[in-house]
This record gives structure tokens, sequence and C-alpha cells, in this order.
């Protein structure tokens, strides 16, 4: 794979280059585990997450993405930096202005902020085993008590919040809910434990609301046994939305 990888502000990121560009860009956001650095990243280094990566780059993508601050649960600061990060590449890199979004777990909520904020410039989004509410989440995470903790220190470190701060911070914020957007969306949920099969019964209704108020909104549900697919599916998705440059 031909990539570049470069810095904005402190974080590594990194871009790929299709041998035979199409003209769209895809930004992907990814979960808890992703990193970049100076010659590496996890969509390189986990083997799914490079399938996926190869397969879009042979139909002609080119996909970029950012370190983001690491464990960012779609602070402030890690949506301005995928912003700068979509204007650096629109600038420098011959693409459609409108670009495709490949979402992660805790990746969906940066997402979601930036389908609201560049509505114009999101063309379509695909999410995975998408997290579509911090505060949803947390309530769900609170019997885990060990991993509860954990999950309010990475939190208040994202958000650069003290102790005392953080319960009053988690009350009075307000979040962008995923139907505020615009966007053509594919969510797909990968039932591969308890927690996603959770998910889809929390996304079973939520679907119900979405397909009421006619919002483009679909929700897939997979097997582990099909990730294989996964890509093929993408693609189709991305294609049936570039009818329109």
């Amino acid at each position: 794979m031909e990539n570049r990888n470069f810095q904005l502000d402190t974080e590594w990121n990194m871009i790929h280059y299709p041998p035979q560009p199409n003209g769209f860009g895809v930004l992907i956001i990814g979960d808890d585990r992703n990193f970049v650095n100076k010659s590496t990243s996890f969509w390189t280094q986990n083997e799914g997450k490079k399938q996926l990566v190869e397969s879009l780059l042979e139909k002609g993508y080119t996909i970029f993405y950012s370190n983001l601050y690491g464990k960012n649960w779609g602070s402030n600061q890690a949506c301005q930096l995928a912003e700068r990060l979509y204007q650096y590449v629109i600038r420098s890199e011959i693409l459609n202005q409108k670009i495709h979004l490949i979402a992660e777990g805790m990746g969906t909520l940066t997402a979601i902020r930036l389908m609201k904020e560049m509505k114009g410039n999101i063309r379509s989004a695909v999410l995975f085993n998408p997290i579509l509410s911090l505060k949803d989440h947390l309530e769900r995470e609170k019997e885990h008590k060990f991993f509860f903790k954990k999950l309010c220190n990475e939190i208040s470190v994202a958000f650069h919040l003290t102790e005392e701060e953080f319960l009053p911070f988690l009350k009075g914020r307000k979040e962008i809910l995923l139907e505020e957007t615009s966007s053509p969306v594919k969510i797909i949920q990968i039932l591969h434990d308890g927690k996603s099969y959770y998910q889809s019964n929390y996304l079973k209704k939520e679907s119900t609301e979405w397909k009421k108020k006619q919002l483009p909104i679909v929700v897939s549900y997979v097997v582990p046994e099909k990730r294989s697919a996964l890509p093929k599916y993408i693609h189709f998705f991305f294609q049936a939305n570039e009818k329109y440059l």
C-alpha cells in the first residue's frame, strides 16, 4: 500500500493512495483501540481492518485517518482535528469535496458531530457497532464496576475534566443525535458477544423510529463468519451514494 504519514497539531495521520483513484475520499474514525504513529497504524496492523482498507483502495478510494488523541470519546478537540484533517486532505489531494465516513464504536461519537457540522461535505457514513450516545453507553456500563471506572477516567482525560466536574458535565452536556444528521447512514452491528446482542435490541427500537420518520438510516446485523463480505457491502453502499457529485 502506498501511504504517507504526517502530523497535524501533535497527532500523527495517515493517508493511503489507491493504484487507480476514483476521485472519492473516505475518512476513517476508529474505536478505542485505534492508533496512528509515524510509521504504522491500527488499520494496517489488524488483519481484518487491513483487508477492508486494501479492498477499498482496490476500488479507487483515497483513505485517510488520524490518531485523534487516542481514546477521545467524541471530545471537542478530536472533532476539531478531524475537521482540520478533512480540510488538509481536500486541499492537498484531487478529491470530490463530499467524502464518505467509516466509524467504529467510540469513533461514532465524533462521526455524528462531523455529520451535523459538515453536512454539506459528508456523502454517506458506515458505522460499525456504533456508540450513538455517551450517556447511554455509560448507563449500560454501570454494572461492570471495573470497566465503568476505567471508562469514566478515560472520558475525564479526553474532556480535560476533574473528578468533581465529571458528573455535572455529563448532566449538562447536550448530545447530537444521529437523527439530527441528514447523510445516508448504514449501521453494521456485528453480533460477536453479549454486548453486541444487547446493542442490537437497542438498534431495533431506534430503527423503528427512524423508519417512521423516513430517515436515510439502515441497520444490518452480521455474524462473525460473514465479516469477510463487509468490504463488498460497504462498496455497494458507497457507490449508491455517488450518483450525484
